[in-house]
């Protein structure tokens, strides 16, 4: 899985940012905000892969249990998916 085309996301003062771009735009009328956390894992999900491989990629950064990781990706992948932000 990844996130959809047509989504940005900046550091602006301090805050990480996803906003749509191009004809997204259009569709998606607003902005979200990542804690720290959640922006890490949306430079993990800009490219295709699985949650476990995600949880490894996190495992591998932090000092986090592989339960806490897999269950803070999920809750962001519902975010996502609440948002229709990533293709399955």
């Amino acid at each position: 899985m990844k996130i959809k085309d047509g989504f940005a996301k900046r550091n602006i003062a301090g805050s990480n940012i996803v906003v749509p771009v191009g004809a997204k735009g259009r569709e998606f009328n607003g902005m979200i905000t990542l804690n720290d956390s959640a922006s890490f894992f949306w430079d993990c999900f800009c490219n295709d892969i699985t949650i476990e491989q995600a949880v490894d990629i996190v495992t591998d950064e932090y000092e986090v249990s592989r339960e806490t990781a897999h269950n803070d990706i999920e809750a962001f992948i519902e975010m996502l998916r609440k948002n229709n932000l990533i293709e399955e």
